[in-house]
């Protein structure tokens, strides 16, 4: 509890590095988490003050590098730069065995870049061999709307080191050497192994969000001091809401439990008999923080086009989930829970149903009373994960 906080600056008030500090010493994290913390705080420094410059600095930070990430998207230049910098922060702490972004094509435990700026997974050692800890992140979620000064936000999750005979891996490894499978092994974790996770909001202010598993804490940047500073001791979302974010354009082609669900919300005949109201970013950073904040639910769902929705499950819905939980909130794909899904691959994707947890307890029961074979079969074949991913191949 931050009130039993001793000698607080009364200038200053509680920094993040304070408030690590006591975790450390009451063994809720142990060093190894405080050094991780410490390094993406000051990653996330640098690229608010990126994000910000942006449009004082088109030339160099706005509009498309040129490359495609491995999701077949158009990479920003800040998608580029922002990459460099959380994982540049992170390779020299000594306390990472791997790391994985969803920028690069694979989790890498060594890096280089070549000279037309391209990330291979080959070169110089970075990592500790001995670091207990893996890191995933999205270094630039909402990206595509930074042109427009919209909010963007950074996502990451931390995950300890299995045993890696205890991991689950695809059965065609042929184009991988021994160092990279044991990077796969490390990291195909579901988000129930989250030891840490958390969030920076860049927008009108820069906020971290971030649970250690006790709970939800959120920090706001002080940039005349250039700390993070403690702003909101403990975030619990209500147990239900009066707003519901999601991309409504493609609503017909949504599943029927969902689409039953909001038609319902939105005339006023759902449980709370109040009409909900629609707001949507576009951006899930920005989303889910006003879902935290202001309780109701935040979807990005399954669709005829991407039957399993199109956010990752390592870099946006594990992490994002943890934290909803960690607040008091549920996150769902439908008919499972988001954090019991074991990843059959790095960049794998999965629809996600978060928010406060009346609201999505009332949403699971549009899911739970359909007769559709076809959904509740793809929902549980998520949940069995490599071995599902084998027979369907």
């Amino acid at each position: 509890n931050p009130d039993e906080l001793a000698g607080v600056c009364e200038q200053t008030g509680v920094t993040l590095n304070r408030y690590m500090i006591e975790l450390t010493k009451r063994k809720v994290v142990d060093e190894d988490i405080q050094s991780i913390f410490n390094s993406i705080q000051e990653a996330t420094k640098v690229i608010s003050k990126l994000v910000n410059r942006a449009p004082l600095s088109q030339a160099e930070l706005l509009g498309l590098q040129g490359e495609v990430n491995v999701q077949g998207e158009d990479q920003k230049k800040l998608d580029v730069i922002t990459n460099d910098v959380l994982k540049k922060a992170l390779q020299y702490i000594g306390k990472l065995g791997t790391l994985a972004s969803e920028e690069e094509d694979a989790p890498v435990s060594t890096a280089s870049r070549t000279d037309d700026g391209r990330v291979v997974s080959l070169g110089e050692p970075v990592l500790s061999e001995t670091g207990k800890y893996v890191c995933v992140f999205d270094p630039l979620d909402g990206s595509s709307n930074v042109d427009a000064g919209i909010a963007v936000g950074t996502i990451f999750g931390i995950f300890k080191e299995p045993d890696a005979d205890a991991c689950e891996l695809p059965p065609d490894m042929s184009d991988l050497d021994d160092d990279q499978a044991a990077c796969l092994a490390s990291t195909l974790q579901p988000g129930k192994a989250l030891v840490a996770a958390g969030y920076v909001l860049y927008s009108c202010s820069t906020e971290l969000v971030f649970t250690c598993g006790k709970g939800c804490i959120g920090f706001t940047l002080d940039q005349s001091i250039g700390e993070y500073v403690l702003t909101r001791p403990q975030i619990q979302i209500p147990a239900r809401g009066k707003i519901y974010s999601m991309n409504e354009a493609n609503v017909d082609d949504w599943d029927r439990p969902l689409q039953d669900y909001v038609e319902s919300i939105r005339a006023g005949t759902g449980e709370s008999g109040v009409k909900y109201s629609l707001r949507y970013i576009g951006s899930m950073v920005g989303d889910v923080h006003r879902t935290l904040l202001y309780g109701g639910l935040f979807a990005y769902p399954a669709d005829k086009k991407n039957v399993n929705g199109k956010l990752r499950l390592l870099y946006e819905a594990a992490p994002m989930s943890f934290i909803i939980e960690q607040a008091g909130g549920t996150a769902i794909t439908g008919h499972s829970r988001v954090m019991d899904i074991p990843p059959t691959g790095v960049h794998q994707r999965v629809p996600v149903i978060l928010g406060s947890k009346d609201d999505v307890a009332e949403c699971k029961g549009h899911f739970d009373r359909c007769d559709d074979p076809a959904l509740k079969a793809r929902c549980e074949a998520r949940l069995k994960g490599i071995a599902a991913a084998a027979a369907m191949a």
